[in-house]
């Protein structure tokens, strides 16, 4: 029986069909990446500075911008396309405000038109105040399975929950929130029924608590299971489960009365007198620092040709950059590596064929696949070469309305001359130029205020589309001579 138990959990955690990588383009600070529910390869790239691109059939073009706050650990965190995108056009968005100081959390709608979505569509859903600490944002919008929209949010900040947010019901910080995004009577949103609390608004948004910096959270495509990664303090790095239908409704994953498995600070009243059974303990946990610093929670891969990685649980750490899975059946017991290490990991993504998608906050974002071919229905694979756009000003500071010079360079350059590239100021087309003998072109556009542009290649028939990182360029006035 020991012999046939060895064999059963050299199978289970074995690394025989490890994951490789599929490089989908270069991005500035991308934090997340979806796709559009109907259309698994229009990929959109989420970048903390607030922008967001759209990847297409090698092309890459922008498809939004709001103005955010980086402070800290702020930024644009996460988007979720409605399931009826394809014809409503509607996406929404989780930022912190542009405050220079403990910005606000943002939840909000954007409505496409075309083939962009203009800041002019903004309607904002939720704002949370984040006061005194600028880290522990949360950051995570998906649709739950019935079709509702959860937003998780971090503790506030600091250390041990030092603003005693996370087991507080009168707190919207420390929670997953769940809300119907269509407006009501009186809010931009409506309670779902059956939401556990019946708090007065906005606290009626809370479906569970008890959690420290529930970064990423994302629901099993097949089963419709709640899946959170925790972030931890010093102690444990947590996965926290919730099956469905009930997902977790009302459940207290224990912070700051527990960090993972173990005693937490407890500093919060109650966590003394709270009764065996009163917390939801995780699946799964892992010594931190020792094995790592931050979980990224993933996804229970779903997708086509990921072998035997099928129906486990991907997820990784900040610290570490190792993509990692186990079977939810056995957490502890199954945990493995996969094979594939990745600089900077600050996220993964999902398509809505199933495919798994790694972040680096470096800039890299890959596709994760299998030594099986993995197509999705309906969909013609694309197989194109990675491009690469740098862009440089001769001067990021120019006279008002006058012109500046922009530079473009696109490698490899090697059968690339004659391409196009276009100059783009937010949304806006600013014209295209045709590649050189070195890959280069150049513009010259006007300058009335502080503008910040990128430069696009179009893909051809050997290599992918690639958007360059911002450039912003700064007016200076004139002085008069007396």
């Amino acid at each position: 029986m020991a012999i046939a138990l060895g064999l059963l959990l050299a199978l289970w955690s074995g690394n025989a069909q490890a994951l490789s990588t599929q490089r989908v383009g270069s991005f500035d600070q991308p934090i997340y990446v979806t796709s559009a529910p109907a259309n698994p390869d229009r990929l959109f790239v989420v970048e903390r500075g607030g922008s967001i691109v759209v990847v297409e059939n090698g092309e890459v073009k922008p498809f939004a911008s709001i103005p955010v706050s980086k402070v800290g650990e702020g930024g644009l965190l996460s988007i979720a396309l409605s399931p009826d995108f394809a014809t409503s056009g509607r996406l929404f968005v989780y930022y912190t405000g542009p405050q220079a100081e403990n910005p606000d959390i943002h939840v909000a709608e954007l409505v496409a038109s075309g083939s962009s979505a203009p800041l002019s569509s903004l309607r904002n859903l939720l704002t949370i105040e984040h006061p005194n600490q600028d880290n522990h944002y949360g950051g995570q919008l998906q649709f739950g399975p019935e079709g509702n929209l959860f937003v998780s949010t971090g503790d506030g900040g600091g250390s041990n929950d030092q603003e005693h947010n996370a087991q507080n019901l009168s707190s919207l910080l420390g929670k997953v929130l769940r809300i119907d995004p269509d407006a009501g009577s009186l809010r931009p949103y409506t309670i779902p029924a059956g939401n556990p609390f019946a708090n007065p608004a906005p606290y009626d948004t809370i479906w569970s608590y008890g959690l420290r910096n529930p970064f990423r959270f994302s629901f099993d495509q097949l089963s419709g299971d709640l899946w959170i990664g925790d972030v931890g303090q010093e102690t444990r790095e947590e996965v926290d489960f919730a099956a469905a239908p009930g997902l977790g409704s009302g459940a207290n994953y224990g912070w700051n009365c527990r960090e993972g498995s173990l005693p937490g600070p407890g500093t919060d009243e109650g966590c003394g007198s709270a009764p065996p059974g009163a917390f939801a303990e995780p699946v799964f946990d892992y010594v931190n620092p020792t094995e790592g610093c931050a979980i990224i929670g993933g996804y229970v891969a779903r997708g086509p040709g990921l072998g035997d990685v099928f129906g486990r649980y991907v997820y990784g750490d900040l610290c570490v950059g190792d993509v990692r899975s186990f079977s939810p059946t056995a957490p502890a017991l199954t945990d493995r590596y996969e094979g594939v290490h990745i600089d900077s990991l600050n996220s993964f993504g999902e398509d809505s064929c199933g495919r798994l998608y790694a972040v680096s906050g470096d800039g890299p974002v890959y596709r994760l696949v299998g030594s099986d071919a993995a197509t999705c229905a309906g969909v013609q694979p694309v197989s194109l070469a990675t491009s690469f756009v740098k862009v440089r000003a001769a001067s990021r500071k120019v006279k008002r309305k006058r012109r500046a010079l922009i530079s473009a360079f696109v490698s490899p350059c090697n059968g690339r001359q004659g391409g196009r590239v276009t100059l783009w100021h937010g949304r806006r087309n600013l014209g295209t130029r045709t590649l050189d003998r070195v890959c280069s072109a150049r513009f010259r556009p006007r300058i009335g205020r502080r503008s910040t542009f990128r430069v696009t290649v179009r893909a051809d028939q050997a290599f992918a589309g690639a958007i360059s990182r911002r450039l912003t360029i700064r007016p200076v006035r004139r002085h008069r001579h007396r």
